[in-house]
């Protein structure tokens, strides 16, 4: 018995730190998209958010933020050590031995909670990208990844009633991987930061044209999508916990098949409508489609077919471009489409898990992701505000001109090309 438990425990715990080194890596993933799709002029700058916003996100996190997630568990401590003996104690008399739960250790789940408020908060960034102040978006994630996101956690994955009303998993909310906790909650961030900011200065003009913006770098967008489309096999995959047995080693395959199958029908019905609508193959809209596949399948990757799988993430392609074309026609104004691919696509992965898991109820969905919207945005808008009032959160006019890499951080990405290298 003890030394199964020592196995089991020991290929479960490895297996969560390696997803969560997966998850990490989106982190990469979301800073080589950002860059590739802002202009020249605000590389570096976009850049460092995303190495801060992570940095951030880990500090607050481990400071509060899986405290009030999952009620008072602090890190900082001591929380993580593991006392064999009585872990094992607490197995030894299941009738089922270990297979009714995972067994890893507490650092582990951290590390891998962890790099899911860094996701929620780079979702951020993308969509105020351009023209926002770096220091006044450093202060947001620091309310975002200490505060906002775990308390909407805990209602959710933490189990927690909400407000001391209800609690969402007993109304038959589920959301296996995060389509409304992390993508969901993201957008909404993003959405009430870019409703206070505005948009870019000559994105709409009084008569009401769109002008295109095109991004700096198309290439290093490309290799982001791929980055985080490699990650997310470590975001969905890790999310079945445990990987010690043959039951959830299928699990596991199943998510990692069904998440590469909706990326994948996501870029081509992408790409089929941007053909039909433009009548030329965009590259970032098929992009977006692919980001937005792997979003749709994140609520509930492990019971849907393949070919399931592949319907739900062309629905979501075709989602995200409308979703694009119809909120820049409200003039809100997103640089990378990220309030699309994830709060778009995160309601609509949301929905659908009743089609192929029991458990969850339309209803229970519907509370879910309008519980994790209207407190996400609320409570974003109220800190976007306060920032607003304190700070300023837009830079002036001409530094936005000028960009924001000379302003915040005094070097430029590209110098042989933007002139200030002769």
């Amino acid at each position: 018995m003890e030394q199964s438990f020592h196995l089991q425990y020991a290929l479960d715990t490895f297996y969560f730190l390696v997803c969560g080194a997966l998850v990490m890596w989106m982190a990469a993933g979301f800073a080589m998209l950002e860059a590739g799709l802002v202009r020249a002029k605000n590389t570096t700058e976009i850049l460092t958010k995303n190495v801060a916003l992570f940095a951030i996100a880990c500090i607050m996190y481990l400071v509060c933020g899986y405290a009030i997630m999952y009620d008072g568990e602090l890190f900082l401590a001591g929380i993580g050590s593991v006392d064999v003996t009585s872990t094992l104690g607490e197995f030894a008399g299941r009738e089922d031995g270990f297979e009714g739960g995972a067994i890893y250790s507490k650092a582990s789940d951290f590390f891998f909670q962890v790099v899911f408020v860094a996701t929620a908060m780079s979702i951020v960034s993308g969509a105020v990208a351009e023209r926002m102040k770096l220091w006044a978006f450093l202060a947001f994630a620091v309310a975002m990844t200490g505060f906002i996101y775990p308390l909407e956690g805990s209602w959710t994955w933490g189990g927690q009633a909400v407000f001391g009303m209800y609690v969402l998993g007993d109304m038959g909310f589920s959301d296996f991987a995060g389509s409304g906790i992390v993508h969901l909650a993201g957008a909404a961030a993003a959405l009430a930061g870019v409703l206070l900011l505005g948009a870019r200065k000559g994105k709409y003009t009084k008569d009401g044209k769109i002008n295109a913006i095109p991004g700096s770098n198309l290439p290093l967008a490309t290799l982001g999508t791929f980055i985080l489309w490699m990650g997310w096999f470590g975001f969905n995959g890790g999310s079945v916990l445990k990987l010690g047995d043959i039951a959830n080693a299928n699990s596991v395959a199943m998510v990692f098949l069904n998440t590469n199958a909706a990326a994948a029908a996501g870029a081509i019905a992408a790409l089929i409508l941007a053909k039909i609508l433009f009548k030329k193959a965009d590259l970032t809209m098929v992009l977006n489609g692919a980001l937005a596949g792997l979003v749709a399948i994140t609520a509930e990757p492990s019971t849907p077919t393949a070919l399931q799988a592949s319907l739900f993430g062309a629905i979501g392609g075709v989602l995200v471009v409308l979703s694009i074309v119809a909120l820049d026609k409200l003039k809100i104004d997103d640089p990378v489409g990220a309030i699309s691919v994830h709060g778009t696509a995160g309601i609509f992965g949301l929905l659908i898990v009743p089609l192929t898991n029991d458990g969850a109820t339309l209803a229970g969905q519907l509370a879910g992701a309008v519980t994790i919207f209207v407190w996400v945005f609320g409570a974003s808008l109220v800190v976007w505000g306060v920032l607003k009032a304190l700070m300023g959160i837009r830079v002036s006019e001409e530094d936005e001109y000028q960009g924001l890499d000379m302003i915040d951080c005094g070097l430029e990405a590209y110098p042989d090309f933007t002139g200030s290298r002769k």
